[in-house]
């Protein structure tokens, strides 16, 4: 909590009453006579065409998904289609304000809402762009092929737009992510589409992140988030709306980032998440537009509109879009809809009445608008029909183009094995993502912690080799806090955010400093809502800017799964490389915490591809790699042991650089060589090992210690270069030994390395159990003995060693595995 926020307890606990405002529901009632006024006649048409393609285009989808065949062509997919028969009028009258540099994100229903944006996009935007745009996408590929004598550049331009979506729907690779993404995420960056998400509600932290990301950055334009009535169960949903509804917004960031993040959260309410009826079954709020009320004390200027009529949503987003360019933000909407058919192919709508199905078709907005034109004589009934009849050419057209195996071919996997693999990392290094000067209070250098930094040994030991107090020691977390502080001053997009990070200072003391040095919005706490603010960082970074987020302890990522292994590793390659990610994710491994904060977790995200994982255990490793991972452009989980924090540098007897350096990813380091025995680090184990080196030398045993500091990637020339040497190996780590990464290393030294082994590789680590308190760690975490037992049980019979009782024997290993401990 800011010292200079009171929390006054006669105010808190005041008797009283909090009053809400009135929620307006379905408020707009213009003509579209009166509306003429207002909008040209060609607007209010478009408004009708648009709707029509995007019916056209979800009509031929049913067909091929339900019939197996389309205008004559005998053709299927086996991917997914979530249509949105009835829910058109809400995506074209959202898109109708929108210009170029307005973003939506979708849910797995959105085919309307890219073609709407899309389409309106097209309208706005100049020709010369829209021809550079299309040039210059996929090298021109694309508009090779859908080019045509005698059609206006927009006209070329729907026909590229439709044509890549069908193709990525259908995954050949002149999708519009080369069929990476496929029909729940078609998106297109060039016009403001940003990723649709298959998970429910997925897109919500994002777009508050990008919505962020402008603020932070002065970006113009707005951030949608489309979700469905049914999304607003799932946790990250409420997160990312409170994230972005913070009091810190308007109370504590400074002039010219005041006010709230421009994003509006709309939600097309058709009655039904799946098939759960969410009005008197699923749900609790009864109308979606109560939500709003209970979020912040503007209500997220929350309203709900007509989604069956084009123009109130127009109305809606008009009024929104100028409070969000106000700093008013941000807004809610619940805009009442209906989908027609079912949630997928596989649903037979069971769950609802024929009755009830028919009475909302006869309100079908493409028949009820077109007769309103028609009456308002905007248009005239042949008019209308010659928009059916052309939406339904242009389908056709493109639709026969993307199916035409020569022009629009499936990946070749034969040809290009490594096609998906080329896409997982960005691989690139980028200094900053904007050029504009950096934001700071302070000129670098005179942060008071700088100051005391420069005061301090940046080795560890003294000239007569004896340690020094750590007072007087630069330690790990001056490492990282000297990497991040630096590039604070280099990229001016680079901002840090998690849980108690500026008045606390980080609970582990690595931000210390950093408050005096920079603005709030380059350095703020967020809520305790590790879905919220870690989605918030993907959207972030998506959008173009760098982020550091903390995670305070491994043992959250349990409450933020879904955005660090569904989000944060997948854009990039889901994009085909399009997005980049420069998001470090810094994450504590813990101990004396107890079962729910002593956990190792490392294992779990090198399982998850698309993550860069480094795991650095001493100061001059962690200021290098977190100076590598900050010039990424890929997300990387920059693993840190509480209790290695204090440690100083003991390896690199010139100390840990003051100027700046990086560690390649995935390169160990022989931290002490020998010629006997191998010991394969990962993480804090790794001053235990120095000590099982240290016992195995009075045995006579020379060990070498190798800190693997990467673990993805991870290039294993050095250890098999050692086990060539000594022909023996074990592996250590804090992580529970089942599942633990050390596994995986193990069975790949052994195929690598198996004529120079002289028995298996060993693995040392934690217990099976939960964590226990802090007192018992050293019946729970590897300890030097175990070490030094593991391999006189298991690879050599040390001479003169006396067996500490740490039990590695089969018999033992097979009595644990059956008892699942």
């Amino acid at each position: 909590m800011p010292k200079e926020q009171f929390i006054n307890p006669e105010e808190m606990r005041a008797s009283g009453v909090l009053k809400l405002k009135d929620i307006p529901m379905n408020q707009y009632n213009k003509t579209i006579t009166e509306e003429r006024k207002k909008y040209t006649d060609e607007q209010l048409t478009n408004i009708y065409r648009d709707m029509v393609i995007i019916r056209a285009f979800e009509t031929m989808l049913e067909s091929i998904k339900m019939q197996g065949k389309y205008c004559n062509r005998e053709f299927t997919y086996v991917g997914a289609a979530h249509l949105s028969h009835g829910e058109e009028a809400v995506a074209v009258g959202q898109a109708f304000h929108l210009n170029i540099e307005d973003i939506i994100l979708g849910n797995h229903r959105s085919h309307h809402e890219i073609i709407a944006k899309a389409l309106s996009t097209i309208r706005k935007t100049d020709d010369n762009k829209l021809m550079e745009i299309m040039k210059t996408f996929s090298n021109g590929k694309l508009y090779e092929i859908i080019k045509e004598d005698g059609k206006s550049v927009k006209e070329l331009a729907e026909d590229f737009f439709l044509y890549g979506a069908i193709c990525e729907i259908i995954a050949r690779e002149n999708g519009l992510n080369k069929g990476l993404g496929g029909s729940m995420h078609a998106f297109f960056l060039p016009f403001g589409i940003f990723p649709n998400n298959a998970i429910v509600g997925g897109s919500a932290p994002l777009g508050t992140g990008i919505a962020l990301y402008k603020k932070c950055n002065k970006k113009p334009g707005i951030v949608v988030v489309n979700a469905g009535d049914g999304s607003i169960g799932c946790g990250p949903v409420w997160e990312a709306m409170n994230f972005a509804s913070m009091d810190q917004f308007t109370e504590l960031w400074e002039d010219g980032y005041k006010g709230g993040l421009p994003v509006i959260f709309n939600y097309t309410n058709n009655g039904y998440g799946m098939g759960g009826q969410t009005r008197g079954e699923t749900m609790a709020y009864h109308d979606v537009a109560r939500i709003g009320a209970g979020i912040s004390p503007t209500q997220m200027h929350t309203e709900r509109v007509d989604g069956f009529n084009p123009l109130a949503v127009v109305d809606a987003y008009e009024r929104k879009k100028a409070l969000l360019e106000r700093g008013e933000g941000p807004c809610m909407l619940d805009i009442v809809s209906y989908r027609f058919g079912p949630h997928s192919p596989a649903d037979a709508c069971a769950y609802r009445s024929q009755e009830e199905l028919e009475a909302w078709k006869k309100m079908d907005p493409l028949i009820t608008y077109a007769a309103n034109l028609i009456k308002a004589k905007v248009v005239i009934e042949q008019h209308i029909e010659e928009i059916k009849k052309n939406a339904k050419a242009q389908i056709d057209r493109v639709f026969l183009l993307s199916i035409d195996s020569e022009k629009s071919p499936l990946t070749d996997y034969k040809k290009t094995p490594d096609f998906t693999e080329k896409f997982m990392f960005s691989n690139e290094r980028v200094e900053k993502m904007d050029n504009r000067p950096c934001e700071a209070l302070l000129e670098k250098g005179n942060s008071t912690r700088v100051m005391q930094i420069k005061k301090k040994s940046r080795y560890a030991l003294d000239e007569n080799g004896k340690q020094l107090s750590t007072t007087k020691v630069f330690n790990i977390r001056d490492a990282i806090f000297e990497a991040i502080y630096d590039k604070m001053y280099v990229d001016p997009t680079l901002i840090t955010f998690g849980e108690d990070i500026r008045s606390w200072q980080g609970v582990f003391g690595v931000y210390r400093g950093l408050v005096e040095a920079f603005p709030y919005h380059r350095l703020f706490n967020t809520p305790i809502s590790e879905a919220g603010f870690i989605g918030a960082a993907t959207g972030y970074g998506m959008a173009g800017g760098r982020v550091v987020a903390e995670l305070m302890y491994a043992d959250f990522i349990g409450r933020c799964g879904d955005e660090i292994f569904n989000q944060l590793a997948k854009w990039h390659p889901m994009s085909a490389g399009l997005l980049k990610m420069p998001v470090v994710l810094r994450i504590s491994t813990g101990t004396k915490y107890g079962a729910q904060h002593s956990q190792d977790w490392a294992s779990l995200i090198a399982h998850i591809p698309g993550l860069k994982v480094v795991y650095p255990s001493t100061p001059y490793d962690a200021k290098g790699l977190m100076n590598t991972a900050l010039m990424s452009t890929d997300p990387v989980i920059f693993f840190e042991s509480q209790r290695t924090y204090e440690m100083g540098e003991l390896f690199h007897k010139e100390g840990v650089p003051e100027g700046y350096y990086e560690i390649p990813f995935g390169e160990a380091e022989v931290k002490i060589h020998g010629s006997d025995v191998t010991i394969l680090n990962i993480g804090p184990t790794i001053y235990r090992a120095l000590e099982a080196v240290k016992t195995l030398g009075e045995y006579g045993m020379s060990a070498e210690l190798i800190d693997a500091r990467s673990i993805v990637p991870f290039n294993y020339d050095m250890v098999i270069e050692s086990v060539k040497k000594t022909g023996k190996i074990v592996l250590v780590s804090d992580a529970s030994s089942r599942g633990s990464f050390l596994n995986d290393m193990a069975a790949n030294i052994t195929n690598f390395a198996f004529d120079y082994l002289d028995a298996p590789p060993v693995i040392v680590g934690a217990k099976n159990w939960i964590a226990p308190a802090y007192e018992y760690d050293e019946v729970f975490f590897p300890q030097a003995s175990w070490i030094v037992d593991a391999i006189h049980q298991r690879i050599c019979t040390i001479d003169g060693y006396e067996y500490q009782g740490n039990n590695y024997s089969d018999v033992e290993l097979l009595r644990r595995s059956k008892m699942g401990v």
